[in-house]
């Protein structure tokens, strides 16, 4: 038992996502036995003292086999539709489980809009959080029913992450159909090592992680590690386990070896930077010089437009904008003080010819150090 694995027995809030290949009974609707012992694992967990948010995906592929498709939908409105048939039979399922243990279950429905509004996520937060204090279950899905390209979040995974953020949960799980995370696809390198843990600075993940994933699933062993750092920006650590161990989730309380354990190099960031790093849409990019990336990754000082070399993207003021350097690795995310065209204009000057240029009034940093979030630290 490490260190690392010997604090999961501690803590007192998990967010736990199971995904669609384990949810589902191959293709046949859902696996009622499988949720069955999920729902029992989570409800030994309560009895332990610790609290717990399901973000389940299954909502399409239950819609589909209601539906009598074999393939999941491309047009969008037959895609919500199939979600909306799917959603009745997975929230049953949860709750006659649940009730089995003397639980309640509630439904959340989340697009992007409510994680991107300030307003609506302090209310998510909120009503998340009272439902815990209740002693319910609450269970997380994307409203796909409703979400366009616009406002989707796009994976279960990264709504999973942005959970964590919204409750402040110390674990988060994610159980898939894969052991873990391995130093190389095993499917193509058969004698691939499983990586039981690591932490999030280690940049050698990145090169692990592929793109890979279901018929019936959107995202991937990267979209795995991707939530791992976004929960990692409120202090929490991310298992990714295989959902059909016998007792998983007990054992992995029980600081068992089992899967990938990633844990956060840095602290817990301020709730407004969680927000901002991790509940906004990314709309444009900023490139920088190399003296302003140093500036940013080591004084955490603000972003000046004499740092900035070149602006991709359309973007207004105030929206969230990726600070990337030469090589085009993203370093920090921030809002900018200015809409992308006029961003354009002022690349590469100094503060005090920015009005000259503008021909007005102007803001002395591209972006204010308050709103800006550093997302890779200096190595």
């Amino acid at each position: 038992m490490t260190a690392q694995r010997s604090r999961l027995a501690g803590t007192r809030r998990w967010v736990v996502k199971v995904g669609s290949s384990l949810v589902t009974a191959k293709g046949a609707g859902l696996d009622h036995v499988a949720i069955a012992d999920w729902c029992e694992q989570l409800a030994d967990l309560r009895r332990a003292g610790v609290q717990v948010v399901l973000v389940s995906s299954g909502a399409v592929a239950e819609g589909m086999a209601r539906l009598g498709l074999r393939k999941r939908p491309s047009a969008l409105n037959e895609l919500q539709a199939a979600a909306a048939v799917g959603q009745m039979g997975l929230v049953r399922a949860y709750e006659a489980e649940f009730a089995r243990h003397g639980l309640r279950a509630a439904q959340v429905l989340m697009t992007h809009d409510d994680v991107s509004d300030r307003g609506r996520y302090l209310n998510a937060q909120a009503t998340l959080n009272a439902l815990l204090e209740f002693g319910v279950v609450p269970v997380v899905n994307e409203n796909d029913t409703v979400s366009t390209d616009e406002i989707r979040l796009g994976d279960n995974d990264t709504l999973a992450a942005l959970t964590v953020n919204l409750v402040q949960a110390d674990v988060l799980v994610i159980l898939t159909d894969q052991d873990g995370l391995f130093e190389a696809d095993p499917r193509q390198h058969p004698d691939a090592a499983l990586v039981s843990e690591a932490e999030l600075s280690d940049e050698r993940l990145g090169g692990m992680a592929g793109d890979s994933k279901g018929e019936l699933g959107r995202g991937g062993m990267r979209t795995k590690l991707n939530a791992a750092h976004t929960a990692a920006r409120s202090g929490a650590a991310t298992i990714i386990a295989h959902g059909r161990l016998p007792k998983v989730l007990t054992r992995l309380r029980g600081a068992e070896r089992l899967g990938t354990l990633l844990s956060p190099a840095q602290g817990v960031m301020a709730a407004r930077k969680r927000w901002i790093a991790g509940q906004l849409q990314v709309r444009g990019r900023l490139v920088l010089d190399d003296g302003a990336v140093r500036v940013l990754q080591e004084q955490g000082r603000s972003l000046l437009p004499v740092g900035v070399r070149s602006v991709a993207g359309e973007f207004s003021r105030g929206e969230l904008v990726a600070c990337v350097d030469a090589s085009g690795r993203e370093v920090a995310r921030g809002l900018c003080n200015y809409g992308a065209e006029e961003a354009r204009r002022i690349c590469g000057v100094k503060s005090a010819e920015l009005e000259a240029c503008l021909g007005g009034p102007a803001e002395p940093e591209m972006i204010h150090r308050d709103n800006l979030v550093v997302t890779v630290p200096a190595a």
